[in-house]
């Protein structure tokens, strides 16, 4: 590898990577338009400062300083470890984030209209084993609090009506599930389905335990449900004789929303457990309820930082940890200062995506390591949606004859009466190469490019919306989330991945594979809890 001196820190800033010459499928600009009229730029991570721990850095830091514990990654498990350490009263800690502002894929924006997300943007109803969700959302407020032991949400949490559509078969349709003119073939096969997943929801293994719950450790060990993560959930679904193209679109749907690639490359196991697991009550909201906001999970993370404000470090780089019987050496680099530091700890909670600790953890190294699915998002200023026929505009707007996921109107929660501008959050998984290529391309692609595919893409469904759009911000997530694969979940590699590196604890969603809030807070509270018992040892 590379070394990299202090000198030539700022010219490996401008390291781009290679070039691939691919552009088919969802990379491919749609039809021309005249964008002349639309502002907007390329933001987002700071991949290329990521991308210095693929060098050597061999720098001496010039600052020492001594930390019982240091967090590596303000992304949900690490603002949740952070939360965990202080509500225990542990305030010797830091966090170091690499980015300007914490969150990781949960981050938000906002502009003179909305708030609005750049990732994640829902939670579910807390289920019964996710304690830490709920003591959370206790103590922020988003449980009010409780009746015959049921949990009372914030009404402003829950996502209002309506809260779905489709577009389908020339006009929009309410709900996601194509039901007009479809066979009865179809709704037959619908019915199998959704059967099944009422039947696993109910589920025990012979452990006791669910067999597919919120987090996912807590799920049931019995092979007859391990074993599904052995096959695709397309090769499930053939098993089963649900062939309908409708119920596979949406299962596809369903598991590019949740994990970035389609059924044939998810396992059996997680495709379920998107389904199966979502089983929670409360008073006022039905189980297929979700909490939302303007700016998305933003609004939690937010909340999370708000908690621990003190101890975060923004803008710094921990590029080296080397561990020992006494504990931990961090060196770190402020990219905004260009000062690099030394700290010494008794503990790390490496907080970051597993993929990147092979580089910076002295005598570390996981050899199957998953695949993390790249996405890019657009938040598109519009000062109305053109009139469409069929089902009224709902939170979560979704094209069947699109390869994107369509967009959530990031305002809908908004209590302003018929105030027309909106700002529309896009989603689009790039999951048509491999992860790596579809990286390389995206970060090729100018703005110009993203747009000639995202305005052709909303005009199939919403004609004349170009002369509407007045502002798009294109964020590219190169690691967007992980994505559970076969074999992944319960093929016993990632239960290596669990156990701590001598004095380093991980804590990420990647440990389950699920990128979801609840998993990467689960991880974060789970390493903060190994932290305060090795601390009373």
């Amino acid at each position: 590898m590379k070394k990299l001196s202090r000198r030539s820190f700022l010219k490996a800033m401008t390291y781009g990577g290679v070039s691939i010459g691919l552009g088919s499928g969802l990379f491919r600009v749609l039809s021309k338009r005249d964008t002349s009229g639309i502002s907007g730029k390329i933001v987002g991570a700071n991949w290329k400062t990521g991308h210095l721990l693929r060098r050597n850095i061999q720098v001496k830091p010039n600052r020492l300083e001594k930390i019982s514990t240091v967090i590596i990654g303000g992304g949900v498990s690490g603002l949740s470890a952070a939360w965990w350490l202080k509500r225990n009263n542990y305030d010797d800690f830091v966090l170091l984030e690499m980015e300007e502002s914490v969150g990781g894929n949960a981050i938000s924006g906002s502009n003179q209209v909305s708030a609005y997300p750049w990732g994640a943007h829902y939670v579910p109803l807390a289920g019964p084993e996710a304690d830490y969700l709920k003591l959370f959302f206790e103590e922020v407020g988003v449980i009010k609090g409780y009746a015959n032991g049921l949990p009372i949400y914030d009404e402003f949490a829950l996502c209002s009506e309506p809260a779905e559509r489709l577009f389908f078969q020339g006009q929009w349709r309410d709900g996601l599930l194509p039901q007009y003119g479809v066979r009865d073939e179809d709704k037959r096969q619908y019915g199998e389905f959704f059967s099944y997943v009422q039947d696993m929801k109910n589920a025990q293994g012979s452990d006791g335990r669910p067999a597919f719950t919120i987090p996912l450790e807590r799920s049931s060990r019995d092979p007859k449900f391990r074993e599904l993560d052995r096959i695709s959930m397309a090769e499930f679904m053939r098993s089963k004789g649900w062939h309908s193209q409708y119920l596979n679109w949406y299962v596809n749907y369903c598991c590019r929303d949740d994990y970035g690639v389609g059924l044939e490359r998810v396992s059996a196991w997680a495709g379920i457990h998107y389904f199966a697991s979502r089983s929670a009550v409360a008073v006022n909201a039905e189980a297929s309820t979700v909490l939302t906001w303007p700016e998305g999970n933003g609004y939690l993370v937010n909340r999370l930082k708000n908690l621990t404000i003190e101890q975060i470090r923004s803008n710094t780089l921990a590029y080296s940890v080397e561990t020992s019987s006494s504990g931990c050496v961090v060196d770190c680099l402020d990219t905004a200062k260009e000062l690099f530091s030394r700290i010494e700890a008794r503990n790390v909670i490496y907080a970051a995506p597993r993929f990147t600790a092979n580089r910076v953890i002295k005598g570390y190294y996981s050899p199957v390591l998953p695949e993390y699915s790249p996405w890019m998002v657009a938040n598109i200023t519009v000062s109305e949606i053109p009139d469409g026929v069929g089902a009224a505009l709902a939170w979560d707007n979704v094209n069947y004859y699109s390869r994107s996921l369509g967009y959530i109107v990031a305002n809908h929660q908004d209590l302003t009466i018929n105030r027309k501008e909106k700002v529309l959050t896009y989603y689009l998984p790039l999951d048509e190469l491999t992860p790596e290529a579809s990286r390389v391309v995206a970060y090729q692609k100018s703005y110009e490019d993203w747009l000639n595919i995202i305005v052709p893409d909303l005009e199939r469904f919403h004609r004349g919306i170009k002369n509407f759009i007045q502002h798009v911000d294109v964020w590219i997530w190169g690691h967007g989330m992980v994505s559970p694969g076969i074999g992944y979940l319960w093929g016993g590699a990632r239960d290596e991945r669990l156990k701590p590196f001598g004095n380093v604890f991980f804590a990420n969603s990647d440990m389950s594979g699920l990128s979801i809030f609840e998993e990467a807070q689960y991880r974060g509270v789970e390493a903060a809890k190994s932290v305060l018992t090795r601390g009373q040892s």
